[in-house]
């Protein structure tokens, strides 16, 4: 070997004998990329020389160069090692030196602390010494430097706590982030009691915090690797994901401390719930304890059982609720007992929750939400449900009663107060509390829905009702003629459609039994008529009748009544304008004016009649009059009213409901004006039964005593028939409108008398017979009409006929000096009468020269000297 180096040196002139053996240093092996099995194969690699590297393998192996080299490394090495334990042994001196140091200072610091405890005990002491000497203002300073040293001592002591608590958090954290685990907090978390519980819980937020700031690896979205090991990039000594050891253990905490608030929960233990619900805020903002404290509650756990029941009240009660004319039997059962039961949990559940919860309000808001959403709103959708299987009112009837009674109780909440109890609620829990009601019925009070089923039912129960009302006046001979004809027309076709929508619906496949049983029983149907169309009904069906109008008015005010509290303020005007309308068309329209279309074709018959008229037509009038005089009041008191915040559609309904009364009272009037005509009519087929001769009776039979009365037969039958007219009108008409009507009729009589006595010569005798019969005439009338004080001055007129026939010559002389020249005027009574009735003209009121003439001229002893002498001077 010495010859081959030698060789090998000459050869090459700078080469040694001997490779030189490797050198290292501290470095070398601090280097992040140093990896033992790389380091031994380059120790290797270089103690080969490059020619033997390159030499055929069949050659023997020389291992000289390599123990060299590895004698040189190992040499090395020693040397390093002797090196690091000389500093590391100087390390260690240094540390004993700083715990000698630090050992010294806390030692001298708890001197100072046991001084400073020592002499504020002896301050303690002087100022409750109650034999002390020292005076008055020696005392306040020594009291206010005891306080000034508690103060500070106070003071001393947090921050000693603080540094405490700083010191054990920093080892945790390096403890979780060096290996991992968190065996000093869970040292603590093992050692049970609640206040061990929230300082781990504490102590594990702010090392969530810590976390956050110092590992961000661990919180990034690509710093992870799987098993919880980073990727390295930043720190290759930390293997360990803080974020994910920290929330594994948050998470085992959570659980331990909601299952510690559920143990104080039971325990009544409401300062343990309190720590726990505060500690677990700082977790998830509440989150978790607030649903196990609902969720969990036994009121929810017993509800869910009930239900899952089946709304079972009596059948008495469904058909009590599908029954119009009954009054509504309130809330369900079941839905009573539930917001009965609810009230009291509220009450007792709030005292609870502010005593358990630092932050109660939003747990009680929590705790009301689950009340209402589930157990409630579950039971009332099922009571609604079942409701609507019974029939549209008893739908209605049930939404209005189950607002009602939970409105109730969310007043009586708000006043109870929940957690402010005794004072009322605050604002926010008053707010939840109206919200949830309002909630609980959006479902069945969007749009237009609910006053469309409010609508459809009224007009189910109107349709009802006068179906048999309908189908006899629908049957009836319909001639209408003059101004009324499209109104009459308009009113049948109203009819028709309320008579086909009642048989449309009543033979519905949806329509329920109850509902069907109900509309039957309004009607006065059966359900085995066959063809409803067809039936037969009585002239009775077809009057009108006030009790049926109360119904109807009874129907639409409860309707009113539920819109008015279950739909909103600001919809409450287009409600009972849709109310409105509905009862202008079913009452106004197709009940009162068809009877009075009915009542007014009756009279057009009786006027072309050769028999005596049959007024019982008119008493149609009355009703119509009462009837329509409720609706008005009901009209103008409640639904204007109430439409009064929206004056567009206030204004729209006070025009709807003044054309439908004016279109009463023109038909009502034109009844009464056809009536005059039908009366007028046979008063003049009476009069004209009147025999030429009844008023030239002759000498020899009165003498004989024939004439045993001085009244006519005509007369007395027309007297009586004036009679009869006048109580049947006087029994539907009333007030002003009798007066209107008696007024036209006594101007009307009295022109038919002034013209019928100009037609017949009287006698002597024959004159006490016109006399007779013209007191009979003003008798009746005056007696059975009622007329104005103008009208029955008019009327006495005709008692100064009679006189013209049986007094003297002279006598009529003086009569004729006070005659008008030829003046009628109409009476103001019957001013509205004689617009359109020809048989209602002006009434004479004073008798004129004309008139005088003609009834002088009819005396049997016109042509004599004396009374052509009276005619001659006019």
């Amino acid at each position: 070997m010495e010859r081959n180096g030698s060789g090998s040196g000459s050869g090459s002139g700078s080469r040694a004998l001997f490779p030189k053996g490797p050198s290292f240093t501290l470095e070398d092996f601090s280097s992040k990329d140093f990896i033992v099995r790389d380091f031994v194969d380059s120790l290797a690699e270089s103690a080969v020389p490059a020619n033997r590297r390159s030499t055929p393998a069949q050659q023997a192996f020389d291992p000289k160069p390599l123990i060299r080299t590895f004698e040189s490394a190992l040499l090395g090495l020693g040397n390093l090692t002797e090196e690091l334990q000389a500093k590391e042994s100087d390390l260690l001196s240094q540390v004993r030196r700083a715990e000698i140091q630090h050992d010294q200072t806390l030692d001298t610091l708890g001197r100072k602390l046991e001084e400073s405890i020592r002499q504020f005990e002896e301050l303690d002491v002087r100022l409750n010494n109650p034999n002390g000497n020292d005076r008055n203002s020696r005392d306040d300073a020594d009291g206010n430097i005891a306080l000034q040293i508690g103060e500070k001592l106070e003071e001393l002591d947090r921050k000693r706590r603080r540094a405490l608590d700083a010191n054990f958090l920093i080892s945790c954290w390096l403890e979780v982030s060096e290996t991992g685990q968190l065996t000093s907090l869970q040292d603590i978390q093992r050692q049970g009691g609640a206040e061990n519980k929230v300082r781990c819980a504490v102590i594990a937020q702010q090392l969530m915090r810590i976390s956050q700031r110092l590992d961000p690896t661990s919180w990034g979205s690509n710093g992870l690797l799987r098993n919880g090991v980073t990727n390295g990039a930043s720190d290759p000594e930390k293997l360990h994901n803080t974020r994910e050891v920290l929330e594994k253990f948050c998470e085992t905490l959570e659980q331990d401390l909601l299952k510690q608030f559920n143990n104080s929960y039971r325990k009544q233990n409401f300062d343990d719930m309190r720590e726990c619900a505060k500690v677990l805020h700082d977790f998830n903002g509440g989150a978790s304890v607030i649903a196990v404290f609902v969720n969990q509650h036994q009121f929810f756990i017993d509800r869910d059982q009930l239900l899952a029941e089946e709304v079972t009240t009596d059948g008495d009660t469904w058909e009590q609720l599908a029954d119009p004319d009954s009054d509504p039997p309130g809330v369900e059962p079941s839905l009573q007992s539930l917001i009965d039961e609810v009230r009291i949990i509220m009450q007792e559940e709030s005292f609870i929750i502010k005593r358990a919860f630092p932050y109660y309000e939003t747990v009680l808001i929590k705790f009301i939400q689950r009340v209402f959403q589930q157990s409630i709103q579950q039971r009332l959708e099922m009571v609604l449900d079942k409701a609507d299987t019974i029939s549209s009112l008893a739908f209605l009837r049930s939404l209005h009663a189950s607002r009602s009674y939970i409105g109730t109780l969310v007043e009586d909440l708000k006043s109870h107060g929940l957690t402010e109890h005794p004072e009322p609620c605050s604002a926010q829990i008053a707010q939840t509390l109206d919200q949830q009601l309002e909630e609980l019925f959006v479902p069945y009070m969007m749009g237009n829905s609910y006053i469309d089923r409010e609508k459809r039912s009224l007009e189910e129960l109107y349709n009802s009702l006068l179906f048999k009302y309908n189908l006899y006046h629908s049957r009836r001979r319909k001639a209408p003629t003059g101004f009324m004809a499209s109104l009459a027309q308009q009113g049948n076709q109203l009819i028709a459609s309320a008579k086909d929508a009642y048989l449309e619906r009543v033979d519905s496949a949806d329509l329920t039994p109850t509902q069907k049983a109900m509309m039957l029983r309004v009607a006065g149907l059966r359900d085995n008529d066959k063809n409803k169309n067809e039936i037969d009904v009585e002239e009775a069906a077809g009057q009108l009748s006030v009790a049926y109008a109360k119904r109807m008015m009874t129907w639409l005010a409860e309707s009113v009544r539920r819109t008015l509290e279950l739909g909103s303020p600001s919809d409450t005007p287009k409600d009972v304008a849709t109310l409105l309308n509905l009862l202008m068309t079913s009452m106004g329209h197709v009940y009162i004016e068809t009877a009075l279309d009915a009542a007014l074709e009756k009279a057009a018959q009786e006027t072309a009649t050769k028999a005596e008229p049959d007024l019982g037509y008119v008493a149609g009038v009355r009703p119509a009059v009462t009837i329509t005089s409720i609706m008005s009041r009901f009209v103008a008191s409640v639904l204007i009213r109430l439409a009064e915040p929206n004056t567009t559609v206030r204004r729209a309904m006070e025009a709807q409901a003044r054309a439908g009364v004016d279109a009463i009272e023109r038909k009502a009037n034109a009844v009464l004006r056809a009536t005059v005509d039908v009366i007028v009519n046979w008063t003049s087929r009476s009069l004209a039964q009147q025999r030429k001769t009844d008023f030239l009776p002759r000498a020899e039979l009165d003498e004989l005593g024939a004439v045993e009365s001085l009244q006519t037969p005509t007369c007395t039958a027309t007297c009586a028939f004036l009679a009869r007219a006048a109580r049947a009108v006087a029994a539907a008409v009333d007030g002003r409108n009798l007066e209107a009507f008696g007024g036209a009729l006594a101007a009307a009589v009295q022109r038919l008398l002034l013209d019928h006595f100009r037609r017949f010569k009287v006698n002597a005798t024959g004159g006490l017979m016109v006399t007779k019969d013209i007191a009979a005439y003003v008798a009746v009338l005056k007696a059975e009409l009622v007329l104005s004080k103008d009208v029955e001055a008019a009327v006495e007129l005709l008692s100064e006929i009679g006189y013209l026939f049986i007094i003297g010559p002279e006598a009529l002389r003086e009569r004729s000096r006070n005659l008008a020249a030829a003046t009628t005027t109409a009476a103001a009574a019957a001013a509205a009468f004689a617009a359109a009735s020809p048989a209602a003209a002006a009434i004479t009121k004073k008798l004129g020269k004309a008139d005088f003439k003609a009834f002088v001229q009819m005396r049997d002893d016109a042509r004599s000297q004396g009374v052509q002498g009276v005619l001659s001077g006019l």
